[in-house]
């Protein structure tokens, strides 16, 4: 089984180095599909480097291919570019700073190789360790993730979550609209609508504060819930 690991990049020069380096090291066959967002802090540069060297030459279980917007235009965006260019089995969302931990990834797939699930969600309300943080996160979030239940008829307990993992075969058959951080409530729609079978496991989580370079914000909020109702009732 070949994982497709889609990396939405914007602005995270002093993460994602890190952070890719974690993802190289999870012990399985994976393309690596970088989408800079028209990074303005170096990252931009940082991924040309990566992509004149190839990649990793000579690296059996990893590949590298990084593309690039020349305006930015948003999370939703760049993952839209990537799925766009996948090629393996399943399809994996991962943030670029270190908020999430690749070492999750052989639990996250597990459900879906077993043959139980279509969708896994990486859920950080389900028990496993995660840094205590911002209480109107939290909330925001949990309200975020009942509403959109009410119109999926889905029973997530992270619908915000980054880790959403699905058969590859699903991304071309996803309508995606979203350019910003209106992407989780819709492609969670699109999924359902479609009748995936969804499952959810604990991941860790180590969020990070505004002051670490954290970037949405409560206005955010209201793009989520026009998106829930727009996808589930509007745009079908």
């Amino acid at each position: 089984m070949k994982l497709s690991v889609v990396i939405p990049l914007y602005n995270e020069r002093v993460f994602f180095p890190q952070l890719l380096g974690q993802v190289r090291a999870v012990p399985l066959e994976k393309e690596i599909i970088v989408v800079d967002d028209c990074s303005t802090d170096g990252t931009r540069e940082y991924a040309r480097e990566l992509q004149a060297a190839g990649g990793w030459p000579g690296d059996q279980l990893n590949t590298l291919r990084v593309l690039f917007h020349e305006k930015n235009q948003g999370k939703g965006a760049a993952i839209r570019t990537g799925l766009r260019e996948v090629t393996g089995d399943v399809v994996i969302v991962q943030d670029a700073d270190l908020e999430y931990d690749p070492k999750d990834y052989p639990a996250l797939l597990e459900p879906i190789i077993a043959g139980k699930a279509d969708v896994v969600y990486g859920s950080r309300f389900l028990g496993a360790p995660h840094r205590t943080h911002l209480f109107w996160h939290f909330a925001a979030n949990r309200f975020l993730t009942l509403v959109s239940n009410i119109f999926t008829n889905l029973n997530l307990s992270d619908m915000e979550t980054c880790y959403k993992v699905f058969k590859a075969e699903y991304a071309p058959k996803i309508r995606l609209r979203s350019d910003r951080f209106g992407f989780d409530p819709e492609i969670t729609a699109r999924l359902a609508h479609l009748k995936c079978r969804f499952f959810e496991v604990p991941i860790s989580y180590y969020g990070r504060d505004y002051a670490e370079g954290k970037k949405i914000t409560w206005k955010d909020g209201f793009v989520v819930l026009h998106a829930i109702l727009r996808y589930n009732i509007w745009d079908r």
